[in-house]
């Protein structure tokens, strides 16, 4: 009997990721790395193979399924890259977009890649806005076309696609990935991170002006008037595209901030890319977690979609994403740049606890339909689908 009896047709299939990739300090290598984990647990291909995107004058010490490396602002590599796939025994390509990660204006080397490449493409999009300029319009248009799918993570984001004339049967909406674990109240885990008898309040990822931390900063005065036990965690560090251009001006200024307000005991800085274990605990250590973002229009957020996969009451700004995945009570929203409004919300759910637990047990619930496991399966089926067509 030949082995190729026994192994199953499906084994045979092979993806490839274009992406940037762990050890990478970005939130997308970091989805890429959870989602490729995912897909190939679930056996249904055979290992996935990764072309990884580096920034300038970077080496990464990759793991054994980064194949290829692309440096982002030669727009040579594209070509060899498509070459490299067109060769291989992939059958499709997965790539991880967003503008900022490819060389050229508007992310543009990209379509040299998939003007080369012949096989099946299935484009993730992170950042899909209403009011993109036109040339930014252009290169979106001519991903679109090369691929034989779109994956959005909202459908808010499907809707404005439709409106730049993306075919809807193309559009595949499937939610941003969280950790399957199982829902700790916070009192359970404080006391591992020396957090006993403080009421956490949290924001994490990699920190730029966007973010608006400043603006849940100087919220606290008046929240640690009532509530004195308040600690307000800031965890992750400054974003490593942000540190090349400004330093770490933005964080300074936080820090200042604080010293400012008189919240020295009150505001806790975590300067580093913390791994996924330290993070997720964290997360359950936290009460309130808080996205204070200053962009309307942010369509994805990992750290939004973790806080809920552990059963975190949020108080969020009200940009796409949020909109959409804290809708029907599953959380509550703060104006924009409004540190009276984020204490106010902060503040119903601190001396509302009923309040507080019912939110956490929606939110949880919710997060049971986007765990890792059933995102994985939802990629699986659709690159089927693109291979078979």
């Amino acid at each position: 009997m030949s082995t190729k009896s026994i192994v199953p047709e499906s084994n045979e299939k092979y993806i490839g990721f274009l992406s940037t990739y762990v050890p990478r300090e970005c939130g997308i290598a970091t989805f890429t790395k959870d989602l490729i984990d995912s897909i190939d647990f679930l056996g249904k291909f055979a290992p996935a193979r990764v072309i990884g995107v580096n920034e300038i004058g970077t080496i990464y010490d990759y793991d054994s399924r980064v194949k290829q490396q692309i440096r982002q602002d030669f727009e040579e590599d594209y070509v060899q890259a498509a070459k490299y796939i067109n060769s291989s025994r992939i059958n499709a390509v997965n790539v991880q977009h967003e503008f900022g990660i490819y060389g050229g204006e508007w992310g543009k080397y990209l379509l040299s890649f998939l003007q080369n490449v012949n096989k099946p493409v299935i484009t993730t999009l992170h950042t899909v806005q209403p009011d993109f300029e036109q040339k930014a319009r252009n290169v979106l248009k001519e991903i679109t076309d090369h691929s034989k799918a779109i994956v959005v993570m909202a459908k808010a984001a499907k809707n404005i696609l439709k409106q730049y004339g993306v075919p809807s049967s193309k559009i595949k909406v499937v939610q941003h990935g969280c950790p399957d674990i199982p829902f700790l109240a916070s009192d359970r885990v404080k006391p591992s991170l020396g957090l006993k008898g403080r009421s956490v309040l949290s924001t994490f990822g990699l920190i730029s002006r966007g973010k608006g931390v400043e603006y849940a900063i100087q919220a606290l005065p008046s929240l640690v008037e009532k509530h004195p036990n308040i600690l307000y965690l800031i965890i992750g560090e400054t974003h490593p595209e942000v540190r090349k251009h400004e330093g770490e001006s933005y964080r300074m200024s936080l820090i200042r901030l604080v010293e400012q307000l008189g919240l020295k005991n009150h505001v806790g800085f975590h300067n580093r890319f913390l791994t996924k274990r330290e993070l997720i605990r964290y997360l359950q250590a936290t009460d309130i977690y808080i996205t204070p973002y200053i962009g309307p229009n942010q369509m994805s957020s990992g750290t939004l979609v973790y806080a809920l996969g552990v059963g975190r009451a949020v108080v969020s700004t009200p940009y796409l994403h949020a909109k959409e995945v804290l809708s029907h009570g599953r959380g509550l929203f703060c104006e924009f740049k409004n540190p009276d409004s984020i204490a106010n919300e902060v503040t119903k759910l601190l001396e509302n606890d009923k309040l507080r637990r019912e939110m956490e047990k929606k939110a949880y619930r919710y997060s049971r339909n986007f765990t890792w496991p059933k995102v994985a399966q939802k990629y699986a089926d659709i690159f089927k689908q693109a291979i078979n067509a």
